[in-house]
């Protein structure tokens, strides 16, 4: 199943209510990138729900992914809105480190900061293999050890309930 467009007016209700709150944006005001994790409705909701958890601060993306969605490379201190499998803007997330290589870069901490599956980096690579094979693939791509990959870890800094 596909993910639905995010419901931007309610991503940009909350992107209001964040600058409302006195956040320090460091001049970034304009609306944020409004993304996914994941690459299915039901996908999205169990690393929301990881994120929400407070478990999950690392997230790792397909560098052409951002190029063919015609957005930027994220930035050390921007935001982004994550949605829930719906559509619906749930957090605020600040980016604090980025890094591009090869996913044979991931190290232990990267995996277990991601918090997927058992936590362990040989379960990571071997998820995050079949992950990206099948993303790469669907924009006719192909995913080998060589491909670029932004590794991000972020902070919530805004979160509404459902």
């Amino acid at each position: 199943m596909e993910l639905p467009e995010p419901d931007r007016a309610d991503a940009a209700r909350m992107w209001a209510s964040y600058l409302a709150s006195g956040a320090e944006m460091h001049g970034e005001r304009d609306m944020p990138s409004v993304e996914y994790f994941g690459d299915s409705p039901a996908l999205a909701d169990e690393l929301l729900g990881l994120v929400l958890s407070g478990r999950k601060r690392a997230t790792a993306t397909l560098a052409a992914e951002f190029g063919a969605d015609g957005e930027p490379l994220p930035r050390i201190g921007g935001h982004w809105i994550a949605c829930d499998g719906g559509g619906a803007p749930r957090v605020v997330l600040r980016t604090t480190e980025l890094r591009l290589g090869p996913i044979t870069s991931a190290d232990a901490a990267f995996a277990r900061d991601e918090a997927e599956d058992d936590g362990s980096l040989p379960v990571w690579l071997d998820g995050h293999r079949r992950y990206w094979s099948r993303v790469a693939a669907a924009r006719g791509l192909e995913f080998t050890d060589a491909t670029e990959i932004v590794f991000e870890r972020f902070d919530v800094v805004w979160s509404e309930a459902p």
